[in-house]
């Protein structure tokens, strides 16, 4: 039986105990093997309507608003690095803004991949970024509003083993360099698209040495913290279910000339900090 990875967050922790105990899908509706054959987006599942009820309770969930959506391929190539694409159709304004986004992987051993805390200095509250999937499972992102509304937008995503596959240690010494890259120049007042990359082999906890045989320890990016000119952007809860060298793909509102900055901590309770001058 593989080892359970320790889980940093309390919240992760009861979740991991209660899932523990779900029921299984039904045989009916799987193929030869086991895998669904007529599973669709919109779909629910038993590890679903578990991890609802921890997170959010009895409040109501409009997966029909489009107010969110996801996009993710059906199929993916390699199950430890898949992209995901998260776009909010509304924008940051004092009146109504996105205020936490849920990053969600059904059937992951951990399945919160990342929870997003955002400030209205992201402009625009969308983000990308790569992550693992285990099984044959629904990726979900939920979007909770400020006006406490919550919505969401889900894909099936066919692949696999993105828990298990081993990571690069080609380069240990750059563990925890953070780096800014801006894809395009500034738009001083406007959203502009950043993207934060933390190196970090992100371990699972369910990899295997292939030397010693033995279970990789669990050790992953636990939060990144971002701001711009002493002013938060957002904060990012993250785990293992987030691949290998964390990237995130934001927005944010420059308003004068600044220094974007990135406060990384991981799950050994190592600091780094990433910085980029602009302006």
């Amino acid at each position: 039986m593989k080892p359970n990875p320790p889980i940093s967050s309390p919240l992760r922790r009861r979740l991991v105990i209660g899932l523990g105990a779900m029921p299984l899908a039904p045989a009916a509706h799987a193929a030869v093997g086991g895998l669904p054959s007529n599973t669709g987006h919109n779909d629910l599942s038993p590890e679903w309507e578990a991890l609802r009820g921890k997170l959010f309770g009895t409040r109501p969930i409009d997966a029909s608003s489009g107010r969110v959506q996801l996009t993710a391929p059906l199929r993916a190539a390699y199950g430890a690095s898949v992209p995901v694409k998260i776009v909010s159709n509304l924008a940051q304004t004092p009146e109504l803004y996105v205020k936490r986004l849920y990053l969600l992987v059904d059937k992951n051993p951990s399945p919160v991949a990342a929870t997003l805390e955002l400030t209205r200095e992201v402009g625009q509250a969308d983000f990308e970024t790569r992550i693992r999937v285990d099984e044959y499972s629904h990726v979900r992102v939920v979007s909770e509003l400020s006006n406490g509304e919550l919505h969401m937008s889900s894909r099936y995503v066919k692949t696999s083993g993105g828990c298990s596959a081993p990571p690069n240690r080609d380069s240990p010494e750059l563990i925890g360099k953070t780096l800014f890259k801006l894809p395009g120049p500034p738009k001083i007042g406007q959203p502009t698209t950043a993207d934060v990359t933390v190196i970090h082999p992100n371990d699972t906890g369910f990899e295997l040495n292939n030397v010693t045989v033995m279970y990789i320890p669990a050790y992953f990016v636990r939060t990144i913290e971002v701001s711009y000119a002493g002013r938060k952007i957002f904060d990012a809860d993250l785990d293992f279910s987030i691949s290998e060298n964390p990237t995130l793909r934001f927005n944010f509102v420059p308003h004068g000339p600044g220094e974007l900055r990135a406060d990384v901590v991981d799950s050994k309770e190592r600091r780094y900090t990433g910085t980029l001058q602009i302006g």
